[in-house]
């Protein structure tokens, strides 16, 4: 049986050792499943207090995708056979995700992942928190949830915050593909290197004088990526980066008004985005509208927690199943929404996807 993640560790001229974990469902675009999430949080966690190794990659196998989300299917045939539920294998995986995606953000040691081909969702949220994050010219970048009746979790809240003005609220509502100079423009990338360059990259690694302080290794790792070639490539979101920070300011039925005017003569460029967007899970839509807000404001272990809550909302009495069942098992593309449009959401639903079902006791998260 093909390993789903293999693990290995690379010698370098200066004794010390470079961890790399590789995703290796090819076939599913290297997908997480909770067996995937269980393997890297044990392996990182052993990798992060020995001190023979200098530094991290996390890669995917083959050339299409780093990693297209996690395992939907799974969590929407649990979500499936116990409906109104949150105790189900979604709160067991986002959990165990949620934890190895924070493990990451607080590595300590530099962590590099090589975002070449597709990174989404799942993929994005382990990414994200690596401290050398590699997009390019292939990279194909996207937080896609509003199609299925989820929002950008995987730490979404805290990282679409920081983005430039409304960059964050503008990729969560549109399920916007960005290149690698979009990403690099947005910050889920801090380098962007040539498809071509992985192999070279590594043998330069190899030659790096690492030793234990991860501090000057961060600085190394920098050095050794900022010396590699760049590939020239033109980002929208740059370009319009002001037409997006308009479309999406003020309250969420204003900025629905903004989009259903633009028409393919005066923003031609946007339609895709525009049509995402009115397609998505209105309730999905002020999750994300909600969760740009709070997310300036939250620490990365509160952004978690909430995420947790709400996700197993979105699974237990959301739109996530009809939006999985239209997308990924009947593929009628035709989701029944349970709402047609964002001002027909009622306040009460709303404040009860929001609401976590842990208020007042303990949270499966409280010892992140």
């Amino acid at each position: 049986m093909t390993q789903k993640v293999v693990f290995q560790t690379l010698g370098t001229v200066s004794g010390k050792q470079i961890g790399v974990a590789t995703l290796n469902v090819e076939a599913a675009l290297n997908a997480l499943d909770l067996d995937m999430v269980r393997a890297l949080n044990a392996q990182l966690k052993a990798w992060q207090t020995d001190d023979d190794i200098a530094m991290v990659l996390l890669d995917g196998a083959g050339e299409k995708a780093f990693c297209a989300g996690g395992d939907v299917r799974a969590l929407y045939q649990a979500s499936k056979e116990a409906p109104g539920s949150v105790d189900t294998l979604a709160k067991v995986f986002f959990e165990e995700e949620y934890r190895l995606d924070y493990l990451i953000h607080e590595f300590g040691k530099p962590f590099m992942v090589w975002g070449d081909g597709i990174v989404m969702g799942g993929g994005l949220g382990l990414m994200a928190g690596a401290s050398h994050r590699i997009a390019t010219e292939r990279s194909r970048i996207a937080m896609p949830e509003i199609t299925i009746g989820l929002y950008p979790d995987v730490g979404g809240t805290f990282f679409l915050a920081h983005m430039p003005e409304k960059i964050g609220l503008f990729l969560g509502l549109t399920a916007f593909q960005m290149n690698g100079a979009d990403a690099l423009f947005a910050g889920t990338a801090n380098y962007l290197l040539g498809s071509d360059d992985k192999e070279p990259l590594l043998d330069a690694l190899a030659e790096v004088m690492w030793d234990e302080d991860a501090s000057a290794n961060h600085g190394r790792l920098s050095a050794v990526l900022c010396a590699r070639e760049v590939p020239a490539q033109e980002s929208f979101l740059q370009t319009h980066h002001e037409t997006i920070a308009a479309l999406c300011e003020g309250e969420l039925t204003d900025i629905v008004q903004r989009f259903k005017a633009l028409d393919e003569e005066g923003a031609p460029h946007f339609m895709r985005a525009r049509d995402t967007f009115l397609a998505g899970s209105p309730l999905s839509a002020h999750i994300i509208w909600h969760q740009a807000i709070i997310g300036d404001e939250l620490p990365l272990d509160d952004c978690f927690h909430w995420e947790l809550g709400v996700s197993v909302n979105c699974c237990a009495h959301g739109d996530f199943v009809e939006g999985v069942r239209a997308l990924l098992i009947d593929k009628d593309r035709n989701p029944k929404w349970q709402f047609a449009d964002v001002a027909s959401v009622p306040e009460d639903v709303l404040e009860r996807l929001l609401t976590s079902p842990w208020q007042g006791g303990a949270h499966p998260l409280d010892n992140l």
